[in-house]
């Protein structure tokens, strides 16, 4: 059976993103998706709460997150307005993979990008890598960028 491209297969591609080299690795990759596939991109951003959280907490954190990823998703929009590529970005709150997937599975996303690992490595021997809860639970493919 011939392969069809004129549909893209990788339609809406969410990748997840913290801030650091890998994160940026991956929005890269989902600027070339979106060039080559004309996919629709979203770049999601997740400020985890500390726990347990009060809604006070909640307010401040988001406004932390907000403040901490606006300039990073600013030149990721642009960096992909510069490829002819339009990114969408948003910040939640919440655990990251949980919002991920929950995301992926709301917009109906035919692929996740995340980098490997995190900045931090005391969240990745606390809690586990967030990039391999994605790949555990995500119910579209998972592409890990390292």
């Amino acid at each position: 059976m011939p392969l069809n491209l004129e549909v893209p297969y990788f339609k809406k591609v969410l990748v997840g993103y913290d801030g650091s080299p890998l994160a940026e690795k991956a929005v890269d990759v989902a600027i070339r998706f979106g060039l080559c596939e004309k996919s629709s991109v979203l770049v999601l951003a997740v400020a985890r709460l500390p726990e347990p959280a009060t809604s006070v907490e909640v307010e401040a954190v988001l406004d932390d997150a907000r403040e901490h990823y606006e300039q990073g998703l600013k030149k990721v929009v642009e960096r992909g307005q510069s490829r002819g590529v339009e990114i969408n970005t948003d910040i939640v709150v919440g655990h990251p993979a949980e919002q991920l997937i929950h995301r992926a599975e709301t917009e109906q996303a035919d692929l996740i990008i995340v980098g490997r690992r995190g900045t931090s490595l005391f969240q990745k021997i606390m809690l586990g890598s967030t990039s391999e809860r994605v790949l555990r639970y995500a119910h579209c493919p998972v592409l890990l960028v390292k």
